[in-house]
């Protein structure tokens, strides 16, 4: 009898996303500090997951994940926060980075006319990965966005906002992000930030 095919959720790795295969999966979690994961036995059910977020998953669904962490995890401080935010009054998107610990700022950009908060996130998560590997800086960055780690992942956004003249320069910017993932084998581990235990990433604009 064949055997079934799994797939496997990256929640928490050194790149995220669904793979339909256990050495793909194990490369991304072996030895990652609170790597967290999970096998499905259908793809539609694992890209599901991967987008509820194992938080939302975990407390939806009567099972258990895989984790090489626990719950009394902490963050690590030693690295890049990454956020975006949207005025929901002006339609202005901004992003900006700062160093985990201190909440320093490392880098704000907008704001931006005519782009959505994914977006945001996107560019920011891409401009901490290209400015870390220009200053040879071996630290981690937090996202708390899983669509911004899937758009990394797979080299490309899938954003639904469509391009005018108001927004030409974030479409500019969306094409040089996917040119620096494409041309570019970074190092740096992409960590999923855990809002309900650490609560808002150090990067938040503190809009909500």
């Amino acid at each position: 009898m064949q055997k079934q095919q799994k797939f496997y959720v990256v929640w928490q790795g050194r790149i995220c996303g669904v793979f339909d295969n256990w050495q793909d999966c194990q490369k991304q979690v072996l030895d990652f500090q609170g790597s967290k994961y999970k096998s499905f036995t259908s793809k539609k059910e694992a890209e599901s997951a991967f987008f509820e977020g194992y938080q939302k998953y975990y407390k939806h669904h009567s099972t258990t994940f895989n984790s090489q962490n626990n719950s009394n995890a902490k963050p690590i401080l030693n690295s890049l926060s990454v956020d975006a935010a949207c005025n929901m009054v002006t339609k202005e998107m901004e992003y900006q980075g700062v160093y985990t610990a201190t909440k320093e700022l490392i880098f704000r950009k907008g704001p931006f006319k005519g782009a959505s908060n994914n977006i945001g996130e996107f560019l920011a998560l891409v401009h901490g990965l290209a400015l870390l590997q220009k200053q040879n800086k071996n630290i981690p960055i937090y996202t708390d966005s899983v669509t911004a780690m899937a758009w990394v992942r797979d080299k490309k956004h899938k954003s639904i906002v469509l391009p005018t003249a108001e927004n030409e320069i974030i479409f500019d910017l969306l094409e040089r992000a996917q040119l620096w993932l494409i041309n570019n084998n970074y190092t740096t581990q992409i960590m999923k930030w855990d809002t309900p235990n650490w609560g808002e990433i150090p990067a938040d604009f503190g809009r909500k």
